[in-house]
């Protein structure tokens, strides 16, 4: 190195690694912060499914309790009535707030429930995404005779 370059480095005090500390922190502490923003979005959305399930399988539950009353009472057999299931259903879903599906399977044996919900983001909608959308599932199985007992 020659004279005139060391007296400029001595005196302005020029270090070539100078502020190399400060861009690896700045590096680590974005990648950081946007690891703790998918962990906390990523527990919303988990939630938000948590929910979704939940609401759906409630819905299926009520769904599941609507008998065929007048076959009941006459006592021939206790059975669900499917109308009724779905209409249930979809009133638990109406009252809850949510919005979902309710079927009858193929087979006729069970009630079928599919809720979308939707979970704001904290992190995400820095980047454009400000809502997840999840969906949840619930099944109920309907009665399809059960007879009066025995003596």
């Amino acid at each position: 190195m020659n004279t005139l370059t060391h007296r400029l480095r001595t005196a302005t005090g020029a270090d070539p690694e100078a502020g190399s500390v400060t861009v690896f922190v700045a590096i680590s502490v974005l990648g950081l912060l946007l690891l703790i923003g998918l962990v906390a979005d990523g527990g919303a959305k988990l939630r938000a499914t948590q929910r979704a399930d939940s609401v759906a399988a409630e819905a299926a539950r009520a769904g599941g309790q609507a008998l065929d009353v007048p076959g009941a009472v006459s006592g021939s057999g206790t059975r669900v009535d499917r109308a009724l299931a779905v209409q249930a259903a979809t009133t638990y879903l109406r009252q809850s707030g949510h919005t979902g599906t309710v079927t009858v399977s193929d087979d006729r044996a069970r009630l079928v429930v599919t809720v979308t919900d939707t979970a704001p983001t904290a992190f995400l909608s820095l980047i454009g995404i400000s809502t997840l959308t999840v969906t949840g599932h619930g099944e109920a199985r309907l009665i399809e005779d059960i007879t009066g007992g025995g003596p």
